[in-house]
């Protein structure tokens, strides 16, 4: 009979088989999916190698090592995965958040910083003071950004649409249990076609799908299996959101209303061309994400269109 092993047994064998999986980070999917099956923080398991695994323990550590060698996301495994300040439920129906969405959020909140104040998103009422502005997340998912913003901006008011009625039901259980249900609107919608029409916004933000078709075979195997394909695959050269997004957001600004959206690599270029053809916006910028790649193209509404 095979002695039970340890903590520090199951992590070490787990990674030689993660490893010959081709993961590139064995021992860290290792880690996490072993603290999952205890139940117990990561840290923990650095507190106490010795620790021996119950046989259900091990049993459920296997199960996720198997699922994991088939290549997919430890995020679905675990079904969380941290994002900024907050903590996510993510599953299959939804994108797992990147740390290059970090910089679209780091832009969106500047905006919001600098929003001027005037009336409310309904178009006639004073604002309140301190100013509370209005934000939009166009392509919601698990609700990362916009949860994220109102986890860090305590007086924005947001909502947040997805075409997909399994990710909007996913973005809705996280807002639940942040406590953020109060000011942040999650609801099914095709981009902006399905908002009330007088409803206007501070800044509206958006992760679209931006992957090129042909692209499609060249993605590793726990983003192409795995991840839904409608979020993630943008026409044949990944711009057939941006081309509708963008008109359709300059209708939806109040005056000095910022959009911000998150491109692939190699994009910026082709959307800040989509933003100027659109004729309502100031002249765009962009920001780098950590690894030095144009992630985030987002311009002003340009004065002369304000209100129209």
């Amino acid at each position: 009979m095979t002695r039970p092993a340890s903590v520090g047994e199951a992590l070490r064998a787990a990674t030689e088989r993660l490893r010959a999986g081709g993961s590139r980070s064995p021992r860290l999917d290792a880690e996490l999916l072993l603290a999952t099956a205890l139940g117990v923080d990561r840290a923990e398991l650095f507190r106490a190698p010795e620790r021996v695994l119950t046989c259900g323990e091990e049993r459920r550590f296997d199960s996720y090592v198997v699922r994991r060698q088939a290549r997919e996301p430890v995020a679905y495994i675990r079904g969380r995965r941290a994002f900024r300040t907050i903590e996510l439920e993510v599953t299959p129906a939804v994108l797992i958040p990147r740390p290059e969405t970090e910089t679209l959020v780091d832009v969106a909140l500047e905006a919001l910083a600098a929003a001027p104040a005037g009336s409310d998103a309904a178009g006639g009422a004073p604002a309140p003071s301190p100013y509370e502005p209005w934000a939009l997340d166009v392509g919601t998912g698990s609700g990362c950004i916009a949860l994220a913003l109102a986890a860090e901006n305590p007086f924005v008011h947001l909502v947040a649409t997805d075409v997909s009625a399994a990710a909007v039901e996913v973005a809705r259980r996280n807002a639940a249990r942040l406590g953020l249900g109060g000011r942040v609107d999650i609801c099914r919608g095709d981009l902006l076609d399905d908002l009330p029409p007088r409803t206007r916004f501070d800044l509206i933000v958006s992760n679209p799908p931006y992957i090129p078709t042909a692209e499609h075979r060249a993605l590793e195997p726990n983003v192409r299996d795995y991840e839904p394909r409608l979020a993630l695959y943008g026409g044949k050269d990944g711009l057939d959101v941006y081309r509708r997004l963008i008109p359709a957001a300059a209708g939806r600004l109040r005056p000095c209303g910022v959009l911000a959206v998150e491109v692939g690599a190699g994009q910026a270029a082709a959307v800040r061309a989509l933003f100027a053809a659109a004729g309502a916006f100031a002249p765009t910028r962009e920001r780098t994400d950590l690894a030095g790649i144009p992630r985030v193209v987002f311009a002003r509404l340009s004065p002369r269109h304000a209100g129209g």
